[in-house]
């Protein structure tokens, strides 16, 4: 999944702040008092939801395009830019353990010089990928 751009409805409240949802997706909503703060819970949200939805194996539905959404009066497009990678590197830290096997001799001499086998597996893998 690479960048994603999802229109998101500001609405202005006559109470005073913003209530915020996502036409492509059902149930994603949230508010904030300011704009910045209701386009952080914005993003926030839609990360939630995406990442439920990609958890489970269900299908992410396509951004509709901003001028295509009817709005009414108090209404406006904001446009949520999404990466799914981005945001689970900084709300997904959980580590996950994993078994692997390597010679014995190799095992010994990283060892002996107090190599991190967990941050070398990590950083290897981010080099592999390219992130």
């Amino acid at each position: 999944m690479n960048k994603l751009f999802y229109p998101a409805i500001f609405q202005v409240e006559e109470e005073g702040g913003y209530s915020v949802f996502f036409p492509d997706i059902e149930g994603c909503n949230t508010q904030g008092e300011t704009v910045e703060e209701t386009y952080d819970m914005a993003f926030d949200a839609l990360g939630l939801t995406l990442s439920y939805l990609q958890d489970n194996n269900l299908t992410i539905p396509k951004p509709s395009k901003p001028q295509d959404i009817q709005l009414d009066n108090n209404q406006y497009v904001v446009v949520i830019q999404f990466d799914m990678l981005e945001y689970l590197k900084k709300n997904e830290s959980r580590a996950v353990k994993k078994t692997l096997s390597i010679p014995s001799w190799l095992n010994e001499a990283a060892m002996k010089q107090n190599i991190n086998f967990s941050q070398v597996l990590q950083e290897a893998l981010m080099n592999k990928m390219n992130i």
